[in-house]
């Protein structure tokens, strides 16, 4: 206790003492610790604060896969599934001990089907060139059982498979912050910002407190960038005259809610996906850490709890729709854990947003009047671009 209590005396000290940095980042999620540390390895002085934990909100709440994003292809957002595949690879070139392949299979109940997916899965592997992590595979109804043996087998005519890859958010993001701090960058997490340093009508840094000490603490910076998530229309707030309107909101913030079950419920090494449920949705049955992880839904919030509960017809859902592809079908008394994430979808600047699935999932980057960088939406497999 004692080592930990004067290690953040000594933060706080270094965060008192610095005249002025190059780059203060606003969050300790994937964005901003891929910020923190991206600057410090170019060379700058960065501090980084967290109101909470790092990775507290939605960095760690998220699928557990990095990804290229087979449904953004049925969308037809090219661009954003290049930039995602080449990330992908980069990521588990880069993190190997918390990043790793793991193949999919998208079971086929009809005939027409296996081609219809099959094209679109192989369109995947060209995007993806020579950083593809395996060839795309037709399969039989035989082979596809074998890899998904709680598969609901009754009308299977074959599936399937493909490759992507499956990540340890929290580890990927402790490992970010450590990586950060070894290139001299200072990170403090349970320190909030409480307002913008504005001179002549610039940011010229921030204001913060302490949570633990109370203290108050003002930085100087060349440039302050807003990693904020979710939050990010809260720190823009701060940046506006007394008395003005607050600004037109940013993100319309997108709830995913993952259901952990037992592993009988899918035993093996692959996953299962299923690329269009009752409403259009994608659902995953993925292996975790000796357990199944089910979701995920998309479904627009208007709050922004820290700790935020899932829906009762959320939890309905992902159990109703898993119930049609597995042999047993799990109840709610099967759930062990839920986690709740909130995507900082990017809103369309004049338009109300009810529909959170035809959201750009694409990252935004927004220089204000007064100089303060906002980054927002994007995902983890693309933390590193968005940086």
């Amino acid at each position: 206790m004692t080592a930990g209590l004067y290690a953040r005396a000594r933060l706080l000290g270094e965060l008192r003492a610095a005249r002025q940095w190059d780059l203060v980042v606003i969050g300790g999620g994937a964005t901003g610790l891929g910020v923190a540390l991206d600057a410090a390895a170019r060379g700058w002085s960065v501090a980084l604060l967290e109101a909470d934990d790092f990775a507290k909100g939605t960095s760690s709440r998220a699928t557990k896969l990095v990804h290229g994003g087979v449904r953004y292809l049925a969308q037809g957002d090219i661009g954003l599934v290049h930039e995602a595949l080449r990330e992908r690879s980069t990521l588990l070139a880069n993190a190997p001990q918390v990043a790793q392949r793991l193949g999919f299979v998208v079971p086929a109940y009809r005939l027409r089907d296996l081609p219809f997916y099959g094209a679109g899965l192989k369109a995947y592997d060209v995007l993806a060139g020579r950083r593809g992590l395996g060839p795309t595979e037709l399969l039989s109804a035989q082979r596809t059982q074998q890899l998904l043996p709680t598969l609901r087998t009754a009308g299977l005519v074959g599936g399937i498979r493909y490759w992507d890859g499956q990540f340890d958010d929290a580890r990927l993001a402790v490992l970010l912050a450590r990586t950060a701090i070894d290139r001299g960058a200072v990170l403090l997490n349970h320190c909030a910002v409480t307002g913008l340093l504005l001179d002549g009508g610039k940011v010229r840094g921030l204001q913060a407190r302490d949570a633990e000490s109370g203290e108050s603490v003002t930085l100087r910076a060349r440039c302050v960038v807003n990693a904020a998530g979710v939050w990010v229309d809260a720190v823009r707030d701060m940046d506006r005259d007394p008395g003005a309107p607050p600004r037109a909101p940013m993100v319309a913030p997108s709830q995913g809610v993952h259901l952990v079950v037992d592993r009988a419920f899918l035993p093996g090494t692959h996953a299962l996906m299923v690329p269009k449920t009752s409403d259009g949705r994608v659902l995953f049955a993925v292996p975790w850490l000796g357990k199944t992880l089910l979701g995920t839904t998309d479904t627009p919030r208007h709050d922004l709890d820290r700790e935020p509960t899932p829906f009762a017809q959320e939890v309905d859902f992902i159990l109703r729709e898993a119930a049609r592809y597995l042999a047993k079908a799990p109840t709610r008394a099967d759930v062990r854990s839920v986690w709740v994430g909130l995507r900082p979808l990017v809103r369309p600047s004049d338009d109300e947003v009810e529909n959170t699935k035809a959201l750009s999932r694409e990252h935004t980057v927004v220089v204000s009047r007064s100089g303060l960088v906002t980054v927002t939406g994007g995902k983890w497999t693309t933390y590193r671009a968005m940086a």
